[in-house]
């Protein structure tokens, strides 16, 4: 792979600063304003971050966690890390103590980066069972007075030590890039653990270097990309849009004030890429769907007008549209597709994509129909990110793209998707029979069912995830349970049906869509469950899922179904980090109803 240079992440950070040092290549959003940093001084700070790791006792190829939602000092600490020889281990921010204390424990780390009190609490809570750990770095330092200072640092002083000690051994930073190469291990990022503990699954140099070739030429990413990164950078998905692809391209990274202002920052960024994992797609599609119940009389009657006329082609490349199809598309972008995409920041991206999990095709369709460049990919952590990917010329519904470059992909028994190439993980930290399993003769078994067609791959389900019903019958549960949430008032579907005479479900309803529609309906509730309880919601949810089944084959249509009257929640232990479900706490959760669904069948 001659298209990079054969260099780490920190040493193409150094090749940046060089080359270009003047371009900017992060802005972070503080108070309001979108400050800048250049190519030098990201490098400048990182080599003071990872020189104040080391006068806080970081060892060689010591480990170095961060807790915190997406923002400059991850970054840093990542690449200041790396620049001295230690190895980044993200945690969630979202994760309760117990989950952080083991991530903190099994991965032998010595140094925390926290955000702010709330996390740095987690940590305290659990310090107890963490011998290892050296010291807490926290960012913001608002409330941290009471903490022991022997213990405890802001980021701010561990620069300024970073400083000092950095003029006191001139030669480390650069002796120690140079030491480094493209095998060892840069990163440990633990899998989401939805049906046990979390693996630590390591990945190095070369993986990231090679995720970052293959992401750029599948999606066509370059220098002059704008990224706005929100996705949690422990997940494999934003560090290859973050910081894999962007370190050596040279491209620009946004982070915006907090997660829960990404709507107002992607219109302020208008990113020329987008990445959503399919819950940011489908609340996307819900806030849509909520602005034209507001907005109303002609103008919902326009929408659904352009909408219906364009979708008939949604799926045609650009090139491929007749001109009749391409003045239609122009005047509905015009009049009613413009104001749509920029009320979801994306009206200048010029390639989006949705991953990490299955998506809804109706949600899919959806946003290709009001002329987002949406494409499917394919990914996991062991594969350090997308190993398969739709392109733009080529958009095959239900299909996630052929093979990437430098990945090769073929069907092993039952159909498992197998993978082999550069980006192929090192392994899993301290778990070598994991490791075994998994990686066989340099293929990596994905435990994902495939099926081929033309050289498409479409993901069918997880293996150990496809259900046998009473009657013999093979069903996939993703497929059914994205083909109901393909609507905008259905937040989430848990199918139900190993070994039983039908299919069921639990649903959990989209509290923000479904509330609208009440009001419309001048009904009243007072909260989820009364909302969820109403009768007119049954209704409506009965006629979703008889919409959906009308898209699937009879043996997989869901019969009967409970409607939830509760969110999931992580930290009731009912979906992991990462928001996927867990199947198995589930059902033996909500054991009595899944009962009551069977009991008259």
């Amino acid at each position: 792979m001659a298209d990079f240079p054969e260099l780490t992440l920190p040493q193409m950070l150094r090749a940046h600063a060089e080359k270009t040092p003047d371009r900017v290549a992060v802005l972070q959003k503080d108070f309001g304003i979108w400050n800048p940093l250049t190519w030098r001084q990201y490098h400048e700070r990182a080599c003071d971050v990872g020189h104040g790791l080391r006068a806080l006792g970081l060892g060689e190829a010591g480990h170095v966690a961060v807790l915190s939602e997406n923002r400059v000092e991850w970054v840093l600490a990542q690449l200041g890390a790396g620049i001295v020889g230690g190895v980044t281990i993200g945690v969630y921010p979202t994760s309760p103590a117990n989950e952080v204390g083991y991530v903190l424990e099994h991965s032998d780390s010595e140094i925390i980066v926290c955000e702010d009190q709330e996390q740095l609490d987690k940590v305290i809570e659990m310090r107890d069972q963490l011998p290892r750990l050296r010291r807490v770095v926290v960012v913001e330092t608002k409330g941290l007075r009471g903490y022991s200072g022997d213990f405890v640092i802001s980021f701010a002083a561990m620069e300024e030590m970073g400083r000092a000690h950095r003029r006191a051994h001139p030669a480390l930073a650069g002796e120690s890039l140079a030491a480094r190469g493209l095998d060892d291990v840069a990163l440990m990022i633990y899998t989401s653990g939805s049906t046990g503990k979390p693996k630590g699954a390591m990945l190095s140099y070369r993986n990231l270097r090679a995720q970052a070739i293959a992401v750029a030429d599948r999606i066509g990413l370059d220098a002059d990309t704008v990224h706005l990164s929100y996705l949690p950078l422990c997940h494999v998905a934003e560090q290859m849009v973050t910081v894999m692809a962007p370190v050596y391209l040279g491209a620009r990274i946004c982070f915006g004030e907090s997660i829960r202002t990404v709507q107002e920052d992607l219109r302020e960024v208008a990113p020329s890429s987008f990445l959503g994992v399919p819950r940011i797609w489908e609340k996307l599609h819900s806030s849509i769907h909520i602005r034209m119940l507001e907005a109303g009389g002609y103008r919902r009657a326009l929408y659904e007008r352009a909408y219906r006329a364009c979708e008939p082609f949604a799926e045609k490349p650009k090139a491929a549209r007749s001109i009749a199809e391409r003045i239609t598309f122009a005047l509905c972008y015009l009049f009613v597709f413009r104001a749509l995409q920029n009320y979801i920041g994306l009206r200048r991206a010029r390639i989006a994509m949705t991953g990490a999990a299955p998506i809804s095709p109706k949600i899919v369709h959806f946003f290709r129909t009001i002329g987002v460049p949406l494409v499917e990919v394919y990914g996991m952590t062991e594969s350090s990110g997308i190993a398969l990917g739709q392109t733009l010329d080529r958009l095959v519904p239900g299909s996630v793209g052929p093979a990437v470059k430098g990945v090769e992909a073929r069907m092993g028994e039952h159909g498992e998707l197998q993978l082999k190439g550069d980006t192929v993980f090192v392994g899993y930290y301290k778990n070598p029979a994991a490791t075994e399993t998994t990686l066989k003769d340099g293929w990596l078994h994905t435990g994902d069912v495939v099926a081929t067609e033309g050289g498409e791959f479409r993901i069918v389900d997880r293996l150990k995830d496809i259900m046998i019903t009473a009657g013999g019958k093979n069903l996939s549960p993703s497929e059914i349970e994205n083909t109901v949430k393909g609507s905008p008032y259905i937040k989430e579907c848990i199918v139900i049906g190993e070994g039983r005479k039908y299919v069921s479900a639990l649903i959990q309803i989209d509290f923000e869509t479904v509330a609208k529609w009440v009001e419309e309906k001048g009904l009243s509730y007072t909260n989820f469950r009364s909302l969820a309880e109403n009768p007119a919601v049954r209704e409506l949810v009965d006629s979703e899922i008889r919409a959906a089944n009308g898209q699937l084959a009879q043996v997989s249509h869901i019969r009967r179904f409970h409607l939830l009257t509760k969110e999931l929640d992580h930290d009731d232990d009912e979906v992991t980090a990462t928001m996927k479900v867990r199947r198995s706490s589930i059902q033996t959760k909500y054991a009595g109803e899944i009962a009551g669904l069977y009991a008259a069948g």
